[in-house]
């Protein structure tokens, strides 16, 4: 489990006085959220952006996708990535950001337990099974990456605060 080194508010970017959001509140934003957004880096240097379902689990925040995907050929040549999750409004809800590099889970004891807690989250629809070093349907197995966060972003709205937890 991932647990900050530091946490610091950048009053520049908040209403006077408000306090940094702990890191177990943080946690319980990146475990109830629904969706989430990972943005990659194409080979060109160009951003690549894409919707998708996911955990924070066991301290880092965990993806499904397939081989042939467009993140899974930018994650080939540079794994750093950003993912996101919040609210689209401007005055209410928190946004988080974790920065971190994605590595391919392979072990079979962890991808049982992956496949499990997406059942758990999501539900039949998205209740997985292990296929040697994949996930998901037979017909259709995918890759199960994991982000160590190195650094999280939390923006408050409303009142306005923006705390950043740093990871070793």
């Amino acid at each position: 489990m991932s647990t900050p080194v530091t946490t610091t508010v950048d009053a520049r970017f908040g209403d006077e006085g408000e306090p940094p959001l702990p890191w177990t509140d943080t946690e319980e934003l990146l475990e109830s959220a629904q969706l989430y957004w990972l943005s990659t880096v194409r080979r060109d240097g160009v951003p690549h952006v894409t919707p998708l379902i996911g955990l924070w689990h066991a301290g880092g925040f965990v993806f499904c996708t397939g081989p042939g995907e467009q993140k899974t050929h930018n994650l080939r040549h540079n794994d750093a990535v950003a993912v996101t999750t919040g609210v689209a409004t401007w005055a209410a809800g928190t946004d988080v950001v974790v920065e971190g590099r994605a590595r391919r889970v392979t072990d079979g004891d962890a991808l049982r337990d992956v496949a499990e807690a997406y059942y758990v989250k999501y539900g039949q629809q998205w209740r997985f099974e292990v296929h040697g070093d994949a996930v998901g349907p037979v017909d259709d197995p995918g890759w199960v990456f994991r982000v160590e966060p190195s650094k999280v972003l939390v923006f408050a709205k409303g009142p306005f605060g923006q705390t950043t937890h740093r990871f070793a």
